[in-house]
């Protein structure tokens, strides 16, 4: 069950801290005939650190012996890196996409000028020609990592395809500008499904829906008439409305009373960098968008970060913590197991000259990489 969420399970050997701890079962995993088999998976490196961190997984990968392989498509870029920029995603690549079923993927760019009257970056495009329509995030203290919170173990679920990032916004006349918040009932419906399932099948507790139904009594009313309806299926599960600004002084305060969080797209963007940031940044928090049949892993806060690109100092933690969720998905548990364990090392060992600069560290995202191959050899010796 965990496999197909691509999520971690919570441990609960930890006092209900939040903290994950990767532990061999009793039981043995049965695979079917065929799981060991190859699986293709697109890669989209995209724009900024990218290229960058999308490297430190393959390299990882590769050292694993995990049984992946790459189909990359390196020139897909929104621009500003020396790419030609594209203002459409390529038909070949969501072709690949479709037919592998599965995508890693660094950020794409998005040029935020008043020459770019395309209303949707290419982000938003694969979410919404996909049918991407729930993005996962989780946000976890990291053992090792210190911030301002402790104990933290928060899933925000965000509808992935409407509210304000419909597209439909336009000038009435010259300075006024009409952009409109599609609501449907239908999407919030299977996003408000999608978070219950996932609290139930990973032993959560509580399900949170944010809104503003206050002032958008419609729009946001429409959201949580669907989160009710589906909250009358779950009564083992603790259901909650909180508004999207009260919400965020309380992650602020008190984040760890929150579980898993169902929201509007708008507020899930906004909801989810909060947490990355209570979670020690960007650079930390792993992520992915699932629709039927298909899912595309990221780092949970997408940030292209071009400031940082080309320096070597970006972190790779999401993005191998996205692998992990990956591996997960993929029916892959031992690997994933294995990666989550190597990453969450580095962190416990508290070597700065392996930690990147953004967590307190004095390393490079190259010594980051080899801290964590080093930890996957001794366990790998360990086992032997």
């Amino acid at each position: 069950m965990f496999a197909r969420l691509g999520l971690l399970a919570r441990s609960s050997s930890f006092g209900g801290a939040g903290i994950f701890q990767q532990a061999r079962g009793v039981t043995s995993y049965l695979p079917s005939p065929g799981d060991a088999s190859s699986q293709t998976v697109t890669l989209i490196p995209g724009d900024g650190i990218g290229p960058e961190v999308t490297k430190s997984v393959v390299d990882v990968v590769a050292a694993m012996g995990a049984p992946i392989t790459w189909e990359r498509f390196d020139y897909l870029s929104g621009s500003e890196g020396g790419k030609v920029p594209r203002t459409s995603v390529p038909k070949d690549i969501l072709d690949s996409i479709r037919r592998n079923g599965v995508c890693l993927k660094g950020t794409l760019f998005t040029q935020l000028d008043a020459n770019n009257t395309n209303t949707q970056s290419l982000n938003v495009q694969l979410r919404k020609d996909l049918d991407l329509h729930v993005n996962v995030v989780h946000g976890y203290t990291i053992p090792g990592l210190n911030t301002r919170h402790s104990g933290l173990d928060v899933v925000v679920i965000r509808e992935n395809t409407e509210g304000e990032y419909s597209g439909l916004e336009h000038e009435v006349v010259e300075g006024v500008v009409e952009s409109l918040k599609v609501i449907t009932y239908e999407k919030s419906l299977r996003t408000a499904q999608y978070a219950f399932e996932f609290a139930y099948l990973n032993h959560r507790k509580k399900v949170s829906a944010i809104h503003k139904a206050n002032i958008m009594k419609q729009g946001d009313g429409t959201f949580l008439k669907a989160c009710r309806e589906v909250a009358r299926n779950f009564p083992r599960i603790q259901y909650e409305e909180v508004i999207v600004d009260n919400t965020c002084m309380q992650l602020v305060t008190r984040p760890q009373q929150f579980d898993v969080m169902v929201t509007p797209n708008l507020y899930g963007n906004l909801v989810s960098n909060v947490v990355a940031g209570l979670c020690g940044g960007f650079g930390v928090v792993p992520g992915g968008n699932i629709g039927d049949g298909v899912a595309v892993f990221e780092q949970g806060a997408r940030h292209v970060a071009k400031d940082l690109a080309g320096r070597g100092v970006a972190n790779p933690t999401a993005t191998l913590l996205s692998t992990a969720m990956m591996f997960r998905h993929l029916k892959l548990a031992g690997f994933a197991d294995r990666l989550d364990a190597a990453v969450l090392q580095v962190y416990k060992d508290g070597d700065k000259s392996s930690l990147t600069p953004d967590v307190g560290g004095e390393g490079t995202l190259l010594r980051f990489t080899e801290a964590v191959l080093r930890n996957l050899e001794n366990r790998e010796n360990k086992a032997d």
